[in-house]
């Protein structure tokens, strides 16, 4: 196979005129973008631990109430601004687009930790959360650039694991973090929760740092894109009940795995008695869960399309099951009283979450065609509405009941729902009618 027929079926990106050069060139841009993923979802999960000491400091008037908004902001800003950072890496390419993204996340978060009350921590976490909206519609596109249709799963699910890697360090994470802030905190006269937010808003810096000079430097296949030659039809989108059923499966699993980076520690703190150190502990044994399903799920996936070519058996049914076991053990985890069983089916119950919902991001990438970043950022934003929604709805039924354990009723039953989503969705095609640039 000649250079110049490698780099047509690829889309246009550069690459080595040797098959495995490609290949190790896909993967290293794809471990730059799991490590942006670890790192984003580390910076989000921030407030979770630390959450009743900060709402004591900034003298709140409720927790869970209180909490709740701002952890609900953060996704409402970020669902909000999908669809506009998702053009601008369309318009961009995603690699300028993603350098831009992380540098802004990570100066609002240096910024949140100078938050003085409520609504400034508000406005501040809100902030950061538009500024990482773009993260994932970037890190879609290029995935949908330089893997064929066949490793896309695979490489997505990887993408997933990444984000739920930073998401299970993030609770142990930051409660070692507050045990070791605490003297340079006393010695300084500030809230240790500060000294966390400043200390979480260096890695981002430094990837984007690493990021540029690795692919301006090296031989990686570029991720950036040009431009779509066909205008982005927004009727089209509009009508399209795939899309329709796409976006409605992201908003309820989102909405239900957002509890692992909210809620989670406070509620292991109330009902099971444990300590911060622990309640971040445990919470990563659950993440851990998320992050096996999450590889495994991809790699199961395209291993089936390969075996029976059928998108419905291979990205929907395992999908269907997924999100269904997730809803089950998660409704079993209530009735045990023993805290470790009980971590152990919630872990598993996040394993089959994980391991069904990587099939969103490759069917986003397929139905995309050429308009990859905005589709996916369309499917996310309504992703984020759910999870801006959860933090807040959670907060609200332990505000007026005062029991926290109706947190796990409706973790279980919204990702009932998405397993019905998902029952009713058609993998196959795309939503224009075109194929990506560069597809296989």
């Amino acid at each position: 196979m000649s250079e110049h027929h490698e780099r047509e079926d690829d889309g246009g990106i550069a690459m080595s005129a040797v098959e495995f050069d490609v290949r190790a060139g896909r993967y290293q841009v794809l471990t730059l973008l799991c490590i942006s993923a670890a790192v984003a979802y580390v910076q989000r999960a921030a407030l979770s631990v630390p959450a009743e000491e900060i709402a004591r400091d900034l003298k709140f008037t409720n927790l869970a109430k209180d909490m709740g908004a701002i952890q609900s902001a953060w996704y409402l800003a970020y669902a909000l601004m999908q669809v506009p950072s998702g053009w601008l890496a369309d318009r961009l390419g995603s690699r300028s687009a993603l350098a831009i993204f992380t540098v802004a996340w990570s100066m609002a978060t240096l910024l949140s930790a100078f938050a003085n009350g409520f609504y400034s921590l508000l406005f501040l976490w809100g902030l950061m959360g538009a500024a990482q909206a773009g993260a994932f519609p970037c890190a879609a596109k290029a995935l949908g650039r330089i893997f064929p249709e066949a490793e896309r799963a695979r490489s997505t699910g990887l993408l997933a694991a990444g984000m739920t890697i930073g998401g299970a360090i993030a609770p142990v994470l930051a409660a070692y973090c507050l045990q070791g802030l605490t003297g340079p905190a006393q010695q300084l006269g500030v809230e240790r929760w500060r000294l966390l937010l400043m200390a979480y808003a260096i890695p981002g810096i430094l990837w984007t740092g690493f990021f540029l000079w690795i692919v301006t430097l090296t031989k990686l296949p570029s991720v950036d894109v040009s431009q779509s030659n066909s205008a982005l039809r927004w009727s089209t989108m509009l009508r399209s009940l795939p899309l329709m059923l796409l976006c409605g499966q992201q908003f309820f699993r989102a909405a239900g795995m957002v509890f692992f980076t909210t809620w989670f520690p406070t509620f292991l703190q109330k009902t099971r008695g444990v300590s911060q150190l622990d309640s971040g502990i445990l919470t990563t044994v659950a993440g851990i869960g998320g992050v096996v399903g999450s590889l495994t799920g991809g790699y199961f996936s395209d291993w089936l399309l390969k075996k029976t070519g059928n998108p419905r058996l291979s990205r929907q049914g395992i999908a269907v099951v997924g999100m269904s076991c997730c809803a089950l053990l998660i409704l079993l985890s209530y009735f045990v009283k023993d805290t470790y069983q009980s971590i152990t089916l919630i872990s598993l119950g996040a394993f089959f979450a994980t391991f069904g919902g990587v099939s969103g991001y490759a069917v986003a990438i397929s139905y995309g065609g050429r308009h990859v970043a905005t589709v996916f950022s369309t499917m996310n934003m309504f992703g984020n509405f759910g999870a801006s929604l959860f933090p807040l709805t959670a907060g609200w039924l332990v505000a007026q009941t005062e029991n926290w354990n109706l947190i796990l009723f409706l973790f279980a039953g919204v990702m009932a729902i998405d397993a019905v989503c998902w029952a009713l969705l058609n993998p196959r095609g795309t939503i224009f009618g075109d194929e990506q640039d560069g597809s296989h």
